[in-house]
């Protein structure tokens, strides 16, 4: 595991558009910051700009309501509209109350509103929308690294990051909804500690704990940082993706 961990702001990007080469946009930025990839570095992207070039956006005004999505939306006091979305990006809904609905994603990760944001885009009251989260975000994060690894003759390891509430906390962390090249999980089972016990259950989320560290770069507001380099993270190579991460219902003792 690293020593020492550098966080770096990739700054000057510009804005993200439907259509946008990602890896290309990151590049453009690594040469602008006087960068260059080397072995073992990792690349944390925030999800909207994966999302904004994968052109996950939806009006509300196409959207059909179903009967559920109208009672839910007065449950949690909510336009049926975006309570529609919810409901067709999710595989099923865990907690309603006014201003919040929690929901299992269709991937597997559960949060607030199945991901959906209006935040850090542009919006027209006329015409509202709001913005997805990636369909497959594992496979954007695989695209970006194999694309980058063709231009720079390295291939970085990619983390792609949201931010989530936790049970039983307060505040938002930035945790992995995507990986490539990497493993999130670093298994000490069957390790030791410094005195010599036995390590039972120890099996620290790294990819996870990297999303986070490089949140606390990109901010969460108008910073303007949608992507951090992390160099000395040591993570081990892996293409088992993001998957690990999540929590088998059977063992879920939150629900």
């Amino acid at each position: 595991m690293a020593a020492s961990l550098e966080l770096i702001p990739l700054l000057g990007l510009p804005m993200v558009e439907p259509g946008d080469d990602v890896a290309g946009l990151i590049s453009n930025g690594l040469d602008a910051n006087g960068l260059a990839l080397s072995d073992g570095d990792v690349l944390v992207i925030a999800q909207k700009i994966v999302s904004k070039a994968e052109g996950r956006y939806a009006r509300l005004a196409e959207v059909s309501v179903s009967p559920r999505a109208e009672q839910l939306g007065r449950e949690a006091q909510k336009d049926p509209r975006l309570v529609q979305l919810i409901l067709d990006e999710s595989v099923d809904i865990l907690r309603v109350r006014p201003g919040v609905i929690i929901a299992e994603h269709r991937n597997g990760y559960v949060l607030a509103n199945a991901g959906i944001d209006r935040s850090n885009i542009g919006i027209d009251p006329d015409d509202p929308r709001v913005l997805l989260l990636p369909v497959d975000p594992d496979a954007s994060a695989r695209v970006i690294s194999t694309s980058l690894a063709a231009a720079h003759g390295v291939t970085p390891q990619v983390i792609i990051n949201d931010s989530l509430g936790r049970a039983w906390r307060n505040g938002t962390v930035g945790v992995a909804i995507g990986t490539a090249r990497l493993e999130p999980l670093y298994n000490q089972i069957g390790g030791q500690d410094l005195f010599g016990n036995l390590l039972e259950v120890t099996e620290p989320a790294v990819a996870d704990e990297l999303a986070a560290a490089a949140s606390l770069v990109m901010g969460q507001a108008a910073e303007g940082c949608p992507v951090v380099l992390a160099r000395g993270a040591g993570l081990s190579r892996s293409d088992s993706g993001s998957g690990s991460l999540i929590r088998d219902k059977s063992l879920d003792m939150f629900r």
